[in-house]
C-alpha cells in the first residue's frame, strides 16, 4: 500500500464487522502482552504492584458541550489503575473533569495483599482503614497535618529519590 485509508473506507468497514470480533482480538492480545511479561519485576516484595493515578484531559468546550469543566474550559478525566505484572491496566474509567479523583477508588476491589501506589489525591482514611482491614498495602505521600505516628523506620537506599521510609499508624491527634 502507497497510502494508508481514509477514515471513512475504515468506517464502512467496521459497521459491518461484529463487535465480538474486536473483542477476540483484544483477549488474543492481551494473553500475548501477559505471556510476554517478566516473571520477576525489580521490586523489594513479592506482592501485586498496582499504580493508581488519573488524568484530565481538556477537551475544546465550543465542540464538547457536554464536558464542561470549568466556565470556559472543557475536560474528561481518565482513571487508570496500572498492573505492574505487564503494565496492563487493570481498571480504566473516564469522568467528567471535575470528578475527585479517590471518588473511584472508594469503588475499586483491590485483591487482598496487593500494593497501591499513589498520590495525594486519593487520601481518604475511611478508604485506608477498609484497605488496612483487606490486607491491602499502599504507599503515597501523607498531608503535612495528619495525625500519625511512627511504628517503623526503614533504611532509605542510596542514589534514590527517596526522602525517608516509615511505616505509620494513623492516630486521632
Amino acid at each position: 500500500m502507497k497510502q494508508s485509508p481514509s477514515k471513512s473506507i475504515l468506517s464502512y468497514a467496521n459497521q459491518k464487522r461484529p463487535w465480538e470480533m474486536y473483542r477476540i482480538l483484544f483477549y488474543e492480545t492481551l494473553g500475548k502482552c501477559q505471556a510476554l511479561a517478566p516473571t520477576m519485576h525489580k521490586f523489594l516484595y513479592e506482592n501485586k504492584l498496582l499504580s493508581l493515578d488519573s488524568s484530565t484531559i481538556s477537551l475544546c468546550l465550543g465542540l464538547f458541550t457536554w464536558a464542561k469543566f470549568r466556565k470556559t474550559k472543557g475536560a474528561v478525566k481518565l482513571h487508570l489503575l496500572l498492573n505492574h505484572d505487564g503494565y496492563l491496566q487493570s481498571f480504566v474509567h473516564i469522568t467528567s473533569g471535575s470528578t475527585h479523583d479517590v471518588t473511584l477508588a472508594r469503588n475499586l476491589n483491590i485483591a487482598s495483599e496487593s500494593i497501591v501506589a499513589m498520590d495525594q489525591a486519593y487520601i481518604d482514611y475511611k478508604l485506608f482503614c477498609r484497605w488496612t482491614e483487606d490486607h491491602v498495602r499502599f504507599v503515597t505521600r501523607t498531608k503535612s497535618k495528619a495525625a500519625s505516628r511512627v511504628v517503623e523506620t526503614r533504611a532509605v537506599p542510596k542514589n534514590r529519590n527517596i526522602i525517608s521510609g516509615e511505616d505509620i499508624e494513623f492516630t486521632d491527634k
